[in-house]
């Protein structure tokens, strides 16, 4: 059910596409650092994963840039604790 995570940063969203909805991750970006702020999913995607596999990616895409993480997303801090980073992400919560 879930795609690829695609950083929009015209938006200053990551997107993740699914069943022709679109769940996304709002952020704010500066040097070498990123805020993540709110994560929204559509109601009829809500408890299939989506909105980990979302932040699992977002993540994953800030790693690759090198950028320093800081969360202010309640969602994205519960995904934080329940999946333990393994030192490669610099992460504020």
């Amino acid at each position: 059910m879930t795609g690829v995570v695609c950083d929009n940063p015209e938006a200053n969203r990551y997107e993740l596409a699914a069943d022709g909805q679109t769940s996304v991750l709002n952020y704010e970006r500066r040097a070498g650092e990123i805020t993540l702020i709110h994560t929204e999913v559509p109601e009829a995607l809500r408890g299939h994963g989506i909105g980990e596999s979302l932040v699992k990616g977002a993540l994953d895409l800030a790693r690759a840039e090198g950028l320093r993480i800081i969360v202010v997303c309640p969602f994205v801090r519960a995904y934080l604790r329940r999946h333990p980073t393994d030192g490669s992400v610099n992460h504020e919560v």
